[in-house]
């Protein structure tokens, strides 16, 4: 009997297909926690064109916050000890449209993803 912890499935497996069973389970287990994961950060992630919108998905959601930031880690310091939420990350992918931070209105490059690190 194998079961899977992930969906709670239970399944019986000869024992002369175990290794094979394994292996391929082992592989349907990480695309199925793989997608879950890409489905609930599309989920809770956000976009905030100003800082107030900013606050108040921090405040009533939380999630992921895509907003422009000017670069500095003036604001930077500013925007966590207001929000408690940090740049988690600058995204590799495309997302390099033009805009202003949210903070300052100064022009930005590029969006930040901001989130409260629990």
């Amino acid at each position: 009997m194998v079961v899977r912890r992930d969906v709670r499935e239970k399944s019986a497996v000869p024992l002369e297909n175990i290794s094979e069973h394994i292996v391929e389970l082992f592989e349907r287990i990480q695309d199925n926690l793989f997608q879950r994961a890409l489905d609930y950060r599309q989920t809770n992630t956000r976009t905030a064109a100003s800082y107030e919108e900013f606050k108040e998905i921090i405040a009533d959601e939380g999630g992921f916050i895509f907003a422009h930031w000017d670069g500095s880690k003036e604001i930077e310091a500013k925007i966590k000890q207001e929000t408690k939420a940090t740049i988690r990350c600058l995204p590799l992918e495309d997302r390099s449209e033009t805009g202003k931070c949210m903070v300052t209105g100064k022009p930005s490059e590029q969006e930040a993803l901001f989130a409260i690190a629990y």
